[in-house]
């Protein structure tokens, strides 16, 4: 939450650091001394103002225009289980997270699934590595650098168009991804292919993906993804709300590759997500709730955060 009132700035944040805030200070020129908050630290780079940290788990930090401050913690365990989708997904490549950059953490995404590929996807199995872009871009140069494999633009962008997947019907998706993404033909024709994707949420997207790969030519699609299934509704500000829409409580692996119509799929597992943050972060800081069903800070009351067995139902 932030709050301006007056000469007064108030930035709070709740126990569990599960949504990021930053403060920054414009240092020169005329509105040297101005504090900044934002929740990622680009946008502080676009005002000239210099990061200075992140507001902690459970503070309400308070600054004025002659430029002090002051800091107050709320009462309870303040522990940080920062939501690492932002990291997988959400946040700008630009950004630092956690003190972390997040362009360097979609780096090592990609170089744990090409590890992870040298056994079931040899590089002199595939002719080039792509993207979805622009969430998969750092994953797939990742990749590229770690296996060796060729980074190829083969997707283009249109960038006047939003993030398909927070629209709120199927067919505003669909109609999304086609004035989203369009093919190079003439790169991608007759190519084996390895497609990066950040994640599958419900996978009509990637369904639909494919098949515009498959118009363009390509002879295999490979699609290896930079985060575990998604299984689980995030009640913490990210759209995912209702375990019956997530494709991965109806399909197992195997099954959602036929399903895609892909050569083959794999997913990065849960324990990548852990090794890709820096030396310097202690494991389980970070909330996984939609990869693990372990909600740091409850759920509503009644919500279904899982499907029982008689409630999967197979896709036709």
């Amino acid at each position: 939450i932030v709050v301006a009132m007056g000469d007064c700035l108030i930035a709070a944040r709740d126990c569990n650091g599960i949504r990021p805030l930053s403060l920054g200070q414009i240092t020169e020129g005329p509105s040297a001394g101005t504090w900044v908050v934002a929740s990622e630290t680009c946008a502080m780079d676009i005002v000239g103002a210099t990061n200075v940290r992140d507001i902690a788990p459970g503070e309400i930090w308070i600054g004025t225009r002659g430029g002090k401050t002051h800091s107050i913690r709320l009462s309870g365990p303040a522990q940080e289980r920062f939501c690492v989708f932002e990291m997988v997904y959400f946040a700008r490549t630009d950004s630092r997270l956690c003190e972390q950059s997040v362009y360097i953490y979609r780096l090592a995404l990609g170089k744990l699934l090409a590890e992870r590929d040298k056994t079931l996807l040899p590089p002199n199995a595939v002719d080039m590595v792509i993207a979805v872009p622009d969430s998969g871009t750092t994953a797939a140069i990742g990749y590229s650098q770690a296996s060796g494999v060729p980074f190829v633009e083969g997707l283009i962008k249109n960038r006047y168009v939003g993030r398909t997947f927070i629209n709120p019907s199927e067919g505003i998706r669909q109609q999304g991804l086609r004035l989203k993404l369009n093919p190079l033909t003439d790169v991608l024709s007759g190519k084996r292919v390895v497609v990066i994707d950040d994640s599958i949420v419900r996978g009509n997207t990637s369904r639909r993906l494919v098949a515009l790969l498959k118009e363009a030519g390509v002879a295999e699609i490979h699609l290896r993804v930079s985060s575990p299934p998604v299984k689980h509704p995030c009640f913490y500000g990210i759209d995912m709300s209702d375990p019956e829409e997530l494709i991965a409580n109806h399909q197992n692996e195997s099954q959602l590759k036929d399903w895609l119509g892909v050569d083959s799929l794999a997913y990065l597992p849960l324990e990548g997500l852990e090794q890709a943050f820096l030396a310097t972060r202690a494991p389980g800081q970070s909330c996984k709730a939609c990869f693990d069903n372990d909600y740091p800070a409850g759920v509503p009351s009644g919500a279904k955060t899982t499907l029982e067995p008689r409630d999967t139902i197979m896709l036709a």
